[in-house]
């Protein structure tokens, strides 16, 4: 079995809620929904106070190339269009809607009957799948027409599929190649035909037996789609780590995977993919895994767009000994400053982290150990970056890649003198980012 090439750690993995099926969540009485749930502009509202909305409606229209619609998931009226803060306390614009009933756009298939034949043009299925909303589910939530549209001179050679759910807790892809393997492989076709490839790979990694023995099974029946199980190894769902593992091609500095022949898709994108073209659904639901170690029912649910707090209610509620609450795993995760705020688009996971585990431990002096350099996936230097953040250096930030970090959290996870490394290179990023665009403008 293959694997990633460079750095990489091997986290516990705690998947607590591993093997447990899907359960439904019953939206509540009211529910707000973000307009910026991707990478890009926020959407634009199209709706207004006192506006009557079915499930699957139209609330908010992509704002730009880089944006993505945003559809409402609930049946209701619309209370106001108004700001939210969201996990990290920054205010973002919503759509705010009082629940009544549940009725649904009649356009919308809620048959359970699988739909495999797709006769679409590939113009046809990236517009469906632009106008359904749908982004990458795995987290990054960068609008998938983007991605299936590669700029001029480029040509997509394979279609990586990104089921390996590397992240220590989550367990909501798996559930959801278990529960809804055969859609899986009929949106694996739909992506093959709107970026013109014969070949696609499902990368899986070994902890997840059930499913790789699933979707081989599955997959033997298509020509040029293939399962391939890879080796445990953090953080091999990032983008880059994926298609060194599937095709042993490294993607350079500022490249994108395009550059490589390959578009990588996560799983639950191309579930949803599946259910926007053959079922003309929006993505208005998604999987998520609510877990942690005292944690009484850790579950997977699907539950709708904008749902609040009602998930760990379902798994048993907050434990006394809580010390934090994360939105995502505990890696690439940000910690949630309440548990108030709603379900997105990205929301893979809500972790719940007893109170003796999230305590940090205090900074120490760095020892010049390198086991940052050796584990991180990108071949950069953090203890060099976090200083350099620190002092404020940012060109020479820049020089030495600080843009390339794809914040996985392995450099502080191995540090021995406990440097909140990903914090300071997070912030210097963001900084050199922001620096870069405003000398293109």
């Amino acid at each position: 079995m293959y694997t990633f090439r460079i750095g990489g750690i091997h986290p516990s993995g705690n998947k607590l809620s591993a093997g447990r099926p899907i359960e439904a969540i019953a939206p509540t009485a009211k529910v707000v929904i973000p307009l910026g749930q991707h990478i890009g502009a926020p959407a634009e509202a199209v709706v207004a106070k006192g506006d009557k909305v079915k499930v699957g409606t139209l609330i908010g229209k992509a704002a730009g190339f880089v944006s993505a619609n945003v559809h409402s998931s609930v049946s209701g009226t619309v209370t106001k269009i108004d700001t939210m803060l969201d996990a990290a306390g920054l205010p973002k614009p919503a759509v705010y809607i009082n629940v009544e009933g549940d009725e649904w756009e009649e356009t919308i298939d809620r048959s359970e009957t699988l739909v495999r034949d797709c006769t679409l043009s590939a113009k046809e299925i990236i517009g469906k799948i632009a106008a359904a909303g749908i982004v990458g589910m795995g987290g990054a939530t960068f609008p998938t027409q983007v991605k299936l549209s590669p700029p001029p001179g480029s040509k997509a050679e394979i279609l990586i599929v990104n089921a390996v759910e590397c992240e220590p807790y989550l367990t909501s892809d798996h559930s959801l190649m278990l529960a809804k393997g055969e859609e899986i492989i009929v949106g694996v076709k739909i992506l093959m035909t709107a970026i013109d490839v014969r070949r696609a790979v499902i990368g899986i990694e070994s902890n997840k037996p059930d499913a790789i023995k699933l979707m081989k099974k599955l997959a033997a029946k298509e020509q040029g789609i293939e399962v391939m199980p890879l080796k445990m190894r953090y953080p091999q769902g990032g983008e880059k780590q994926l298609i060194d593992a599937v095709i042993r091609r490294q993607v350079k500095s500022g490249a994108l995977p395009i550059s490589v022949g390959a578009v990588v898709q996560n799983v639950g994108t191309v579930f949803a993919v599946y259910e926007a073209v053959q079922k003309n659904k929006p993505l208005i639901e998604r999987v998520i895994t609510v877990t942690g170690k005292s944690v009484v029912k850790p579950s997977n649910f699907i539950a709708r767009i904008g749902t609040i707090s009602t998930l760990i209610e379902a798994a048993g509620g907050i434990p006394e000994d809580t010390g934090k609450i994360i939105g995502g795993g505990p890696m690439m995760g940000r910690t949630m400053i309440t548990d108030d705020v709603p379900m997105m688009k990205g929301s893979s996971g809500i972790l719940l982290i007893p109170r003796a585990e999230a305590m940090r431990k205090p900074m120490r002096d760095c020892i010049r150990c390198a086991k940052c350099v050796d584990v991180c996936p990108m071949g950069l230097e953090p203890y060099l970056l976090m200083n350099l953040a620190v002092h404020k250096t940012w060109d020479e930030a820049e020089e030495h890649y600080i843009v390339d970090c794809i914040e996985c959290g392995s450099c502080s996870y191995t540090c021995p003198s406990y440097r909140p490394l990903l914090d300071y290179i997070r912030m210097g990023k963001g900084t050199v980012m922001g620096i870069i665009r405003s000398r293109k403008k």
